[in-house]
């Protein structure tokens, strides 16, 4: 029965075929010695590489394990609330497929969850988070820079991290809140927020240990279309666009 999945745990992968087997296998050997239910998503964005074989390949080894084959590319935010409504568990965790965060991280979350939080986030800026490596300093300046226009324009105030991709939510905050989403790439975190604050719901923040990859870039167009979209939640709120319960 869905009911007796305790949690779900989505991975949104785009070009992962070199990451996501290692992703997918280390949270299978965490969650299977739990004493909880749970399912694990991997939902394909349209890759342009062989991600699906690359899960193919191990899809015997992993319990539990749900395949979402999207064969065109939507964006981010798009493909992690079409999991996150298609998910069966009464806490439902979205996760980056890169494993910047452990999958056991998620303790921090289920204990929040059990004292009655629903909406709960992982952050790497309030005390008890880790950033191992720490960011380059231009990383670190470009980052805050952006979070501090995203608090400023959309009031999430409190909130210093916004962009963490570790964040859960209980099956009737997910059915209340994804339904209202509209912003279909990188900037979809905080309007999930901006949504739960409008629907009355508890932000609960934890630390989570957070390993950096120096590898990875981010495009100068890519941090202006997501400011883009950080305005275009402006005015959706303005509108009323996420004050509608009965979406």
């Amino acid at each position: 029965m869905d009911n007796d999945i305790f949690l779900s745990v989505i991975f949104p992968a785009y070009n992962e075929e070199k990451r996501i087997g290692k992703t997918l296998k280390i949270a299978h050997d965490y969650l299977s010695k739990q004493d909880y239910s749970y399912e694990i998503i991997v939902i394909l964005d349209g890759p342009k590489d062989n991600t699906i074989g690359a899960v193919k390949e191990i899809e015997h080894q992993i319990k539990n394990l749900v395949i979402i084959d999207n064969k065109i590319n939507q964006g981010k935010g798009a493909v992690v609330r079409q999991a996150m409504m298609a998910a069966r568990g009464k806490l439902r965790l979205f996760s980056d497929s890169d494993n910047s965060t452990s999958i056991d991280q998620v303790e921090k979350i289920i204990a929040e969850y059990k004292k009655g939080a629903e909406v709960i986030i992982g952050s790497r800026d309030i005390p008890g988070a880790k950033k191992d490596p720490p960011q380059p300093w231009f990383r670190t300046f470009l980052g805050d820079g952006f979070g501090l226009l995203v608090r400023m324009i959309l009031g999430l105030w409190g909130i210093p991290d916004t962009q963490c991709g570790f964040k859960a939510l209980s099956d009737k905050a997910t059915k209340e809140i994804m339904p209202l989403c509209e912003i279909k790439r990188f900037a979809f975190d905080p309007e999930i927020l901006v949504i739960a604050k409008k629907l009355g719901y508890k932000i609960v923040q934890v630390p989570v240990i957070w390993v950096n990859d120096l590898m990875s870039t981010v495009k100068p167009n890519a941090i202006f279309n997501m400011f883009k979209d950080v305005l275009k939640i402006k005015m959706l709120s303005i509108m009323g666009e996420y004050d509608k319960r009965d979406a």
